[in-house]
């Protein structure tokens, strides 16, 4: 049987969650895009290369020829956190005209986008009809749904939209692709917690004055006994915010904020991914990354679509 390796590329990339997902012996990643200067520094330590700069920047015609384009493109103007500006946004509310102006020049066969679910309601719902309208002129046809990432073997409440596409002259080959389906069982927090590590306590003038100020039964604390799953982990998570932050019992002050490790667990992300960046920096990146399992199983179904469709061309 004839092989061909499957060829994506990493637009916006963070460092690198959505390329651990797809990457395999048989599926390459062939061209990575990420601005970010410490997300690209973390992404050379594990990837062995530097993503290239910012998309808005690169010429289509120099990107390589791929069958599978992936991006979890910035959320902040689609977030509920923030103005909520979509397209207005005098910066990156325009970043999806250049995944536009990619699939434009090069065509490829598939795409997985990925956003925060509050895509679908900001403006309305205008933002994200005129994504569909776009994309569909371009000759693709789409699905998309939300999914949790407590659904899919995390301890992690994390919901994040999902868009699939495949173009058109695939014809009903592409009707055989469907989003996995979520999980009846759960996994909880405290099979996930690290035994104390060193270097995250939270002062106690800062639990006393800020965290612990109300009696409302914020901020989330777990321990090794909590069979709950986490709010979301967020980009702000070092701020130690008490009304979306969940922190630890332990420490020297009796509370700690979440480990490395634990970060890196709860993303799904491997214990040995390597971390070369300050604190704040790991933070922000795991918070704005993805959920490694949800991923690979979209991943697993849109590669298996392909192969499909195209029969020997393409190994599932």
């Amino acid at each position: 049987m004839s092989t061909k390796t499957i060829k994506f590329i990493d637009l916006f990339a963070g460092i690198g969650g959505m390329r651990i997902a797809f990457e395999d012996v048989n599926t390459k990643c062939v061209f990575s895009s990420e601005w970010d200067k410490f997300s690209q520094k973390t992404y050379l330590e594990n990837f062995n290369e530097t993503p290239k700069g910012d998309i808005t920047q690169i010429d289509a015609s120099d990107i390589p020829d791929h069958d599978i384009l992936v991006a979890g493109f910035p959320c902040q103007p689609f977030s509920n956190i923030g103005k909520r500006e979509g397209f207005n946004h005098a910066t990156q509310g325009t970043l999806f005209f250049d995944i536009l102006r990619i699939l434009t020049e090069k065509r490829p066969v598939s795409f997985l986008l990925e956003n925060v679910p509050g895509l679908l309601t900001i403006q309305k719902g205008e933002t994200f009809n005129i994504m569909k309208e776009a994309l569909n002129e371009l000759g693709y046809l789409i699905e998309y749904q939300i999914l949790d990432a407590a659904d899919f073997g995390l301890p992690q409440f994390r919901k994040r939209i999902y868009i699939v596409g495949f173009k058109k002259e695939l014809g009903d080959a592409v009707n055989t692709f469907s989003f996995p389906i979520p999980k009846s069982e759960k996994v909880f927090i405290k099979d996930y917690l690290e035994v104390d590590p060193k270097g995250y306590t939270i002062t106690e003038k800062t639990q006393k004055n800020y965290l612990f100020k109300k009696d409302d039964g914020r901020p989330q604390i777990v321990d090794f006994e909590s069979e709950i799953q986490v709010k979301t982990l967020v980009a702000s998570y070092h701020k130690i915010q008490r009304l979306t932050g969940t922190f630890v019992k332990g420490g020297d002050t009796g509370l700690r904020l979440l480990s490395e490790l634990e970060c890196k667990r709860i993303m799904g992300f491997p214990e040995d991914f390597k971390v070369p960046v300050s604190r704040t920096q790991m933070y922000r990146q795991f918070g704005n990354s993805v959920a490694i399992p949800v991923v690979k199983e979209i991943a697993d179904r849109i590669k298996s679509t392909l192969t499909k469709t195209f029969g020997d061309d393409y190994i599932e």
